[in-house]
């Protein structure tokens, strides 16, 4: 008889978070599969829990997977966490909920702490609809064309962003969507909380020397009512296709990439970009 996978959330700072239910479910289960073991077992210690743990992290995802697979379907149940927060949310966890589900394998959730919800709910920013983008790439081609694709989105935004990435990030930031809201939440439930509010020019002026420090989210706001219906035209269109050909774009490419953005046919951008 199988058993089961419990997607298990653990606290993003403070201890107090780790609910009764969590404690119970990583002591009763027959292993863990934890992102980093030496972080885990610092929380293991702390609630008195023996259970033994494999590694489970985004180089080893496949192999270990189909390991933590066959002995769920052996009769065990295990329990998989990540260093901080909710595990399979822009995570390699999510890969081995799909494996399980592949194989019929029963999932579990035990709800605990995160760190998309907890900041946007202390944005002070739209939270009736958002999208969560999770962290951007290092790729600078693949950066620019996942910011490309929400210049006109007009839901709040969400990113996980490294404190020595936010002032490349909030440069681009502010070269792709101009000066916008943003809430930048940092150090959740830990003692140096902080949500400060303001706007990418400020915030890039402010942090472009990277002073700011502690695990950060990013809530940006969507393109404002104002401005919804004005930037999306055939000129804005061949405009932002000029720009991507400065950054070395070929004129095929950037006319392309302009389109699956605006919505214009690429052919029509690129007449006007030669004409």
């Amino acid at each position: 008889m199988n058993g089961k996978l419990f997607v298990v959330g653990t606290p993003i700072g403070n201890l107090s978070d780790f609910s009764p239910r969590a404690i119970e479910t990583l002591s009763q289960v027959d292993f863990i599969a934890a992102e980093d073991t030496r972080v885990t077992i610092k929380l293991l210690n702390k609630f008195q829990i023996a259970t033994p743990m494999v590694s489970y992290h985004k180089y080893n995802t496949h192999e270990r997977g189909e390991e933590i697979c066959r002995r769920i379907e052996n009769g065990e149940n295990c329990a998989i966490v990540t260093d901080a927060g909710m595990p399979c949310i822009s995570d390699p966890g999510e890969l081995l909920v799909k494996q399980c589900a592949e194989r019929g394998i029963s999932v579990c959730v035990i709800p605990g702490p995160t760190a998309l919800a907890s900041a946007i709910a202390v944005s002070g920013l739209s939270t009736g609809r958002f999208t969560f983008e999770g962290f951007l790439t290092v790729n600078k081609q693949g950066r620019r064309e996942h910011l490309l694709s929400l210049k006109n989105e007009k839901r709040t935004m969400v990113f996980y962003e490294a404190p020595h990435k936010l002032p490349a990030t909030l440069r681009d930031m502010y070269a792709n969507f101009g000066d916008r809201k943003i809430s930048i939440v940092r150090e959740l439930t830990k003692i140096h909380e902080e949500v400060i509010r303001t706007t990418l020019a400020r915030a890039y002026e402010q942090f472009a020397d990277g002073s700011l420090k502690g695990e950060i989210v990013l809530i940006l706001e969507g393109v404002p009512q104002s401005k919804q219906q004005e930037e999306i035209t055939l000129e804005y269109a061949v405009a932002l296709a000029k720009k991507l050909t400065e950054d070395g774009m070929s004129l095929s490419d950037a006319a392309k990439e302009s389109a699956k953005v605006t919505g214009f046919k690429k052919g029509d951008i690129y007449k006007h970009m030669i004409s």
